[in-house]
């Protein structure tokens, strides 16, 4: 691809992923924020997909500092949406995991993104959606790499 049009590409790509990122999330964020934020939602989330889980692999994850990650953390504590358990092997090992209260947020809020991005996502055919995935899919293992 010659310079010009990768120019041409990367600007498209930017003002689309920008435009989408901001739109969708702030939608989201104004339907579930009488309940949580948009960062605890995201933990939630994380938590409840892949089971327990420390504090250090979430600062992984999301790619941010751990003193982040633990403010965030304590806030879910706090509303009872998580719990900390500690390793039976290793005491200084904690374990986040979700609590009936926050599964039943989990669920709550999941209805709500899910609603969003289906609205979205029912103006594309199977094929374009499956086109769509797989092409984002490709580009996030290459970032991930």
């Amino acid at each position: 691809m010659n310079q010009e049009k990768l120019k041409k590409t990367i600007e498209r790509f930017e003002i689309a992923s920008f435009t989408v990122s901001k739109k969708i999330g702030a939608e989201i964020k104004e339907q579930i924020q009488d309940v949580i934020t948009s960062d605890q939602h995201l933990i939630l989330r994380y938590i409840h997909k892949f089971g327990p889980c420390i504090s250090t692999e979430l600062s992984e994850i999301f790619n941010v500092q751990k003193s982040a990650i633990t403010a965030i953390i304590n806030r879910l504590v706090e509303k009872g949406y998580i719990k900390r358990s500690r390793d039976d092997h290793d005491r200084r090992v904690i374990y986040l995991s979700t609590t009936e209260e926050g599964e039943k947020i989990y669920k709550y809020t999941e209805q709500k993104v899910n609603k969003i991005v289906g609205a979205y996502l029912s103006n594309f055919d199977d094929e374009e959606i499956h086109s769509f995935l797989n092409t984002y899919e490709k580009l996030m293992y290459l970032v991930n790499k």
